[in-house]
């Protein structure tokens, strides 16, 4: 596994979405609460290739994997996240 450490915008990036801080925000504020019983790639908002993605990366434990877990976190909490989304954040 690569020791690399991302950044959510970076995810964001990877994924071809808008990626600041204030884009990211939107993103979860929109789509959460993610049901339960759904998982984050077979969320409805994601495009087939970024689905693809956030499984392939969460399957293989890639360095980008924490933080899809971080983004999965915060889509299942039902309102504002009392933390910032933004933990590998300088």
């Amino acid at each position: 596994m690569d020791s690399a450490v991302h950044t959510l915008s970076e995810l964001f990036r990877q994924l071809g979405l808008p990626d600041t801080r204030a884009d990211v925000s939107r993103f979860i504020a929109i789509h959460r609460p993610l049901p339960p019983e759904v998982t984050l790639s077979e969320a409805p908002f994601w495009r087939p290739e970024q689905a693809r993605f956030l499984s392939e990366e969460l399957q293989d434990d890639s360095d980008w994997a924490e933080l899809i877990d971080t983004l999965d976190a915060s889509l299942r909490h039902p309102g504002p996240h009392p933390g910032s989304p933004f933990p590998h954040s300088p």
